[in-house]
């Protein structure tokens, strides 16, 4: 049903292929009842500001209606938001979603007041409080990383003061979004049929996987041609960012600004630097990978234009929506019936939007609210790409549900540094099921080039830009300047160092840091090539070993958001502070490249 020329009108499409929004609210009569809840709920805590610390019971009745305004809140921001996403021209939805934006607006300024009058209690006052109130033991989580917080807050009026400049922190970023999503042009060029097209940030992707070298080559001297016309201005744009992430981490009283973006997990610098030095002792993996990318493609020099096009000649993958649901659902036997079960409900009890139709929103995601099941957003299209992504989503999908069954509110909700173990693990244990079965070598050669482009993109990539940010992050701090030239020069240098000497360094690569929007966002790709890491080996346990690996995992998806992350992680079988996750995934890649030189016959 999605090789129609056009697109369905919502309408048009089977029920069976569409969620089930109705299981949020039956009506949006419904949805308006929890509208005046939450503002009846929301002066009733706001009443409650500066009586916190008086007793016991009073912390715990905070607490306890903070909880209930928010799964409330939740349910009626989801509902609004996901309505508008089936259509987004749909008038009516439009209009909820607004105004649940407004009314979370109005919700979080009036109860913001509940964390800083908590740091405010004095230690031995806030143990007498939870001695009085037994029920405040079920928040002793909540209050202890609360209280985490206190070394690196400020007075009253010294948060006040940086409040009011948040929004000039977030300048940095908002003039690169201005600049590389609205006023930067590209040039024109020539596509493989000799017509001439607008390059765009959307097709240089699809440029960058041309059969046509000539393609390649050119979309990757236009664009990076364009970005060098921008250089000083992105380069003090991003001076800028980084020279704000290192006056909060001075003023909070953190040793460096990595140390600081990374107390919010509770998580130690060491585990950053034992990531990049893992994959450095790895790096002649990645170097033999170059190696056999540019004897696979018959090429004298590989270039950086050549890192995206397949290795593997097109295979004819068609997989409808039907067996790719057939297909993840066998690939994912290993995690046990319970598993199986709820995999199975959220394919048949409407969880899941499975086609495109005009008017919605593009991608896909998984959400949803605490008090319902929950929801995955697809814009399915038959192929491998879309089964990968619907068996990820899946991933998603299924960890807030046992995490949403597990947990009570306050702690079901699970950090980003996990977010994605769920998710990879789905797409890694479908990627073995997929090498098992299939016979014919060329489409095993394909999934092999697609899984380690994974590695390649997610494991090293990301681990680049890791190295990258804190080596920039370093020179701010040791009071060096930063320039286009010599933010150019060490990207330069790392890319050199990770690709190896059969790769042809064109001086163009020297300013990708000059496109990648995640420099903004400090120290945050680590957390693509962590989770990726421990997935792969949490993947490869419940391979191995079988129902005690499974149970540790199920386990570690009903934690929700109950410990740091760090440490769901090491009961579910993964002790990201040792380098030892990280080197079983690169130990599959290994196991992956040699199958694929023995294929090739290289």
């Amino acid at each position: 049903m999605n090789k129609t020329k056009s697109l369905p009108k919502r309408n048009e499409l089977p029920d069976e292929y569409k969620w089930r929004l109705e299981d949020i609210y039956p009506s949006d009569a419904e949805w308006e009842k929890d509208v005046e809840k939450v503002k009846t709920l929301t002066a009733q805590l706001a009443k409650m500001q500066g009586t916190l610390a008086q007793t016991g019971k009073n912390l715990l009745d905070a607490l306890t209606l903070q909880d209930e305004l928010g799964k409330t809140l939740d349910q009626v921001f989801v509902y609004a938001r996901m309505r508008r996403d089936e259509d987004n021209a749909n008038s009516t939805y439009q209009a909820l979603t607004d105004r649940a934006m407004g009314l979370s607006t109005q919700v979080y300024s009036a109860i913001s007041y509940i964390q800083p009058e908590i740091l405010a209690i004095p230690t031995e006052r806030l143990t007498e409080l939870q001695q009085q109130e037994p029920g405040l033991a079920h928040y002793r989580f909540l209050l202890e990383e609360i209280t985490r917080q206190k070394p690196h807050t400020l007075t009253a009026a010294e948060e006040a003061i940086l409040a009011q400049v948040s929004d000039l922190s977030a300048a940095p970023s908002t003039i690169f979004g201005m600049l590389n999503n609205a006023d930067i042009k590209f040039p024109t060029i020539t596509d493989e049929n000799g017509e001439e097209v607008e390059l765009t940030k959307g097709r240089y992707t699809q440029f960058m996987e041309s059969k046509d070298r000539r393609v390649r080559k050119e979309a990757f001297d236009a664009l990076y041609a364009t970005y060098g016309k921008h250089r000083n201005t992105i380069a003090a744009t991003l001076t800028s960012a980084v020279k704000r992430d290192v006056f909060y981490a001075r003023v909070r009283k953190y040793e460096s600004a990595l140390q600081a973006a990374l107390f919010a997990d509770n998580i130690d610098v060491s585990v950053y630097d034992n990531l990049i030095a893992t994959v450095h002792e790895y790096l002649p993996l990645m170097h033999r990978y170059v190696s056999l990318r540019k004897k696979m493609l018959g090429l004298d020099e590989l270039h950086m234009y050549d890192l995206y096009v397949p290795m593997v000649r097109e295979v004819e993958m068609e997989i409808p929506y039907a067996e790719a649901v057939s297909t993840i659902k066998e690939a994912l036997r290993p995690l046990g019936d319970d598993y199986g079960q709820a995999l199975e409900e959220g394919f048949t009890s409407g969880w899941i939007d499975v086609y495109e139709n005009e008017g919605k929103t593009s991608g896909a995601y998984s959400w949803g609210a605490y008090t319902t099941h929950p929801y995955v957003l697809m814009n399915y299209q038959d192929n491998v790409n879309n089964m990968f992504t619907l068996a990820h989503e899946m991933g998603h999908a299924l960890h807030s549900y046992y995490s949403n069954k597990t947990q009570p509110y306050t702690y079901a909700d699970y950090r980003i540094f996990v977010a994605e173990v769920a998710s990879t693990l789905n797409e890694a244990l479908l990627m073995q099921h997929m090498l098992q079965k299939t016979t014919d070598k060329q489409q095993r050669m394909y999934l092999i080039n697609y899984y380690l482009e994974q590695f390649r993109g997610t494991l090293y990539r990301q681990t680049m830009f890791a190295e990258f940010e804190k080596a920039i992050h370093a020179k701010v701090e040791a009071g060096e300047a930063l320039t286009a030239e010599n933010l150019s020069a060490l990207y330069r240098e790392l890319t050199v160092q990770y690709h190896g000497p059969e790769m042809v360094v064109d001086s163009e690569i020297d300013l990708e840091w000059a496109r990648i929007p995640h420099f903004y966002n400090n120290f945050y790709v680590y957390k693509y090539a962590t989770g990726f890491s421990a997935a792969t080996a949490l993947s490869r346990q419940i391979l191995e070993q079988g129902k005690p690996a499974v149970d540790r995992y199920l386990t570690f998806l009903g934690s929700g958001g109950s410990d740091y992350p760090l440490n769901l992680l090491k009961r579910a079988g993964v002790d990201m502070n040792s380098p030892q996750p990280i080197r079983e995934a690169l130990e599959v890649f290994k196991q992956l490249l040699a199958e694929m030189e023995q294929l090739a016959g290289l």
